[in-house]
């Protein structure tokens, strides 16, 4: 379920206009609102290479773990891979955020540099093998070794998140909520008011105003300590 970018949007105004601290144009809330999305969504991946470097089997840990798993789940996908002649190429590349497994034909294939590549090349033991593949990444997709392999080969991925806007529609001088031109969020539904925090923060810096940022830092710390408790 998607975080409404509308309700969010509300949000963010709301505490913003309180006591006349000014007011966030739709186009600012917009660039404040992905910037927010995107810092959230990388710190996910950063978390979850914290707590698998933590030694050992801590409940607490695999816990909050968990959680982290099932909020990236949504942007976990799987894609087939076009041969163009010379490399394999991810039909979704503009959406990808991270490469995951490459397999051919259910066998997963070993990523090397093009240094290892050269090395593993030159000895007939360990030379690839269309059971025993290789791929390495180049800026214009991925070349899988032996060079026999010109099919079936998939991957799977973590995409980006869509990006997001708020549609509106001029009425006036007034810029009205449209649907169908809105874009929601895709983060799990409990960062939502995780958005509005950071939104308000960005505005704040933005806006100039630090009386802005002072409420959304005083509700941030309100929440950690909630959380704590």
């Amino acid at each position: 379920m998607a975080i409404s970018i509308n309700n969010v949007y509300q949000k963010v105004l709301a505490i913003a206009n309180k006591e006349q601290r000014g007011y966030i144009t739709p186009q600012e809330f917009n660039l404040f609102a992905n910037q927010a999305q995107m810092d959230i969504f990388e710190q996910y991946f950063y978390d979850i290479n914290q707590f698998n470097r933590i030694p050992g089997n801590h409940t607490e840990y695999s816990d909050m773990l968990t959680l982290l798993e099932e909020k990236t789940s949504i942007f976990k996908s799987q894609v087939g891979l076009n041969y163009n002649g010379t490399v394999f190429q991810n039909p979704q590349q503009q959406n990808l955020y991270r490469l995951g497994t490459v397999l051919y034909r259910g066998i997963e294939l070993q990523r090397v540099d093009y240094a290892e590549l050269l090395q593993i090349s030159k000895s007939p033991l360990v030379r690839p093998t269309e059971s025993q593949p290789v791929f390495y990444e180049r800026a214009d997709g991925l070349v899988v070794k032996p060079k026999t392999i010109t099919s079936n080969v998939i991957c799977t991925y973590v995409k980006k998140p869509a990006k997001v806007s708020w549609g509106y529609s001029v009425i006036g001088e007034t810029a009205l909520y449209d649907a169908t031109k809105a874009q929601d969020f895709e983060l799990h539904t409990s960062e939502e008011n995780n958005l509005v925090l950071k939104i308000l923060a960005l505005a704040g810096i933005m806006l100039q105003d630090p009386g802005v940022y002072q409420i959304a830092t005083a509700e941030d710390q309100k929440n950690i300590q909630q959380q704590k408790s």
